[in-house]
């Protein structure tokens, strides 16, 4: 496995980090991680480790305001500079790999984002998978606080509103331990802005969902506690997708490729990426 690490510029000049994973004769697909909310590309190894010794390709990025990207932690001036940030890269790992499928990886925040994308770049990909994607504004969270947050967006943009409970993440207490003491991973609040930026995402998907027609596996931990799984039903009962696949594990936490069950999980994937190639 030969790991490889570098940077490329946004349209609006900030610095990206990106890092990829290959294997050591030409890989049958490529694998293109987008991380979730408050931490980092790095935080994927199980993925990586899973599927590099079997000939796939795996590329990851920080989001700007993440792990090794610039900008204010946690902090977006608009949900477009994701997604722009996602056909730069895709771009350039279009020169690095001409002619191999591409699959999107997209996980929590990343899984959203990833949705999204999709809606206007599904024909670049042989396929997405979404584990635990916030693609559904939580039920609990009341008309009230959503109009709130909208005001603090437009008002106080980097106010810190959200924390993510660590304990949440897995129920294996070595990740939340690494979680919780890796400088790359954020914990403190989330800015307003972002927080309304995804807000309004959520409801470009609720709104545009039927347009995804591209092969979808669908993952969420049915004890998620950071992300509803209704979300996940809720992408799957709306996408056109024809081949389209959701998997909802009992009792695991959020994320799902590092939880005690992970080898599952990636033997799933597997079988499914597999098949798609």
């Amino acid at each position: 496995m030969t790991h490889q690490e570098g940077s490329f510029k946004r349209v609006h000049d900030s610095r990206i980090y990106y890092q990829a994973w290959l294997p050591e004769t030409a890989p049958k697909a490529v694998l293109l991680i987008v991380h979730g909310l408050a931490e980092h590309s790095g935080r994927y190894m199980n993925v990586v480790n899973h599927f590099v010794p079997l000939g796939y390709a795996v590329y990851g990025f920080d989001h700007i305001g993440h792990g090794k990207s610039d900008g204010p932690r946690v902090y977006v001036e608009r949900f477009q500079d994701f997604l722009d940030t996602i056909k730069i890269y895709y771009d350039l790992i279009r020169t690095w790999q001409p002619g191999k499928p591409v699959f999107l990886i997209g996980h929590s925040m990343g899984g959203l984002i990833t949705a999204v994308y999709l809606l206007d770049h599904q024909a670049d990909f042989a396929g997405a998978i979404l584990s635990g994607a916030s693609v559904k504004i939580p039920d609990h969270i009341s008309s009230a606080t959503i109009i709130a947050g909208k005001m603090f967006s437009k008002l106080l943009p980097k106010f810190g509103l959200l924390k993510l409970e660590a304990d949440w993440v897995s129920r294996d207490l070595a990740v939340v331990q690494a979680y919780v003491n890796d400088p790359l991973v954020c914990t403190g609040k989330i800015s307003a802005r972002l927080a309304g930026e995804l807000l309004e995402a959520t409801r470009r998907i609720s709104a545009e969902a039927e347009k995804i027609t591209l092969p979808i596996l669908i993952l969420h931990g049915g004890a998620d506690k950071l992300v509803e799984s209704d979300g996940s039903r809720m992408f799957y009962d709306r996408i056109r997708s024809t081949d389209k696949t959701l998997k909802i594990y009992p009792g695991l936490y959020h994320e799902v490729f590092n939880e005690p069950e992970r080898e599952r999980v990636l033997m799933d994937v597997e079988g499914w990426v597999g098949k798609n190639a």
